[in-house]
């Protein structure tokens, strides 16, 4: 049997909150050639491992980012629009140049073209183009994080009123950490053949079933007051968030009215453990609920 722990694994957006935490639980988990990946290696300070500059909007030095590369996970990048896509099939495309023998990437939970969310065509044409190099594969189909929820919550138990789009629509939040712990697992056990896992939260929670749970957890009321999208986006843009943010924040919440975040998760079976709760997250991080 294979020991994936001994094979080369890059990890790109090595400098972000979730790659940084996969590339700790690689080490921690016995994996002896982890490769951080990073636009700019300068911000690299990883201790016993190896760096290398991983700029996917600079094509001319993406063939030697992956050379003698056996996985990679690539990161989703933060940039915007079409260019997302352009850069993310690029660096795709040098990995099958590279002949890695595992692709794993940070998708979207249900990022088809019917999909509500605005960014769900990039992660749907970086899929395809994962497919066609004919690489195994594993999409890591994240859904939105549990640590998004107290930047919401927050003004809304101390007004009493949470404003949301989600209407009766269901959602399994998942932990930034779970999702680390999730891509760290597919990479220690290496490539199964071609995988799609849910990376979500066993719970599926409506608005009202959330805003009882962060009620009882702050020790205040919460009222959830329903909206449509364009309420929900004029409402943000005057509490000062800039429009084209806004419109991707509540086209996770239409997703979700329209049942596209409501998914079985796979997250158990990939990691053997259960996923952090709604309740269990929001007790450990009283204090940023204004508690």
């Amino acid at each position: 049997m294979t020991d994936y722990k001994t094979s080369k694994i890059l990890v790109t957006g090595a400098s972000g909150q979730l790659g940084s935490r996969v590339i700790d639980l690689l080490k921690a988990g016995g994996a002896t050639q982890v490769i951080a990946g990073s636009r700019d290696p300068s911000k690299l300070k990883i201790a016993g491992v190896e760096t290398r500059k991983v700029d996917f909007s600079d094509v001319s030095t993406l063939d030697a980012a992956f050379a003698g590369v056996d996985q990679v996970l690539i990161i989703s990048t933060d940039v915007i629009g079409e260019e997302r896509a352009r850069i993310q099939i690029a660096a795709v495309q040098a990995a099958g140049r590279a002949k890695v023998k595992h692709i794993a990437y940070t998708s979207l939970t249900n990022p088809g073209p019917g999909s509500a969310v605005l960014l769900a065509k990039e992660h749907d044409a970086t899929e395809k183009a994962i497919i066609a190099t004919g690489v195994p594969h594993t999409f890591l189909r994240n859904n939105v994080y549990l640590d998004m929820l107290t930047q919401s919550l927050a003004p809304a138990l101390a007004s009493g009123h949470w404003y949301t789009a989600m209407w009766q629509g269901r959602i399994g939040r998942i932990t930034r950490e779970d999702c680390a712990k999730a891509a760290a697992a597919v990479l220690l056990a290496g490539p199964k053949g071609n995988r799609t896992l849910n990376i979500a939260g066993d719970e599926q929670l409506t608005a009202e079933e959330t805003a009882a749970i962060a009620s009882q957890v702050a020790g205040k009321p919460l009222q959830v007051v329903h909206v449509d999208d364009a309420g929900l986006t004029a409402g943000m843009v005057g509490a000062g968030l800039p429009a084209p943010l806004a419109e991707l924040l509540v086209s996770f919440e239409a997703a979700t009215r329209l049942g596209q975040s409501e998914v079985k998760s796979d997250f158990e079976a990939v990691t053997g453990q259960k996923p952090t709760s709604v309740r269990a997250f929001l007790t450990a991080n009283k204090a940023a609920l204004g508690a």
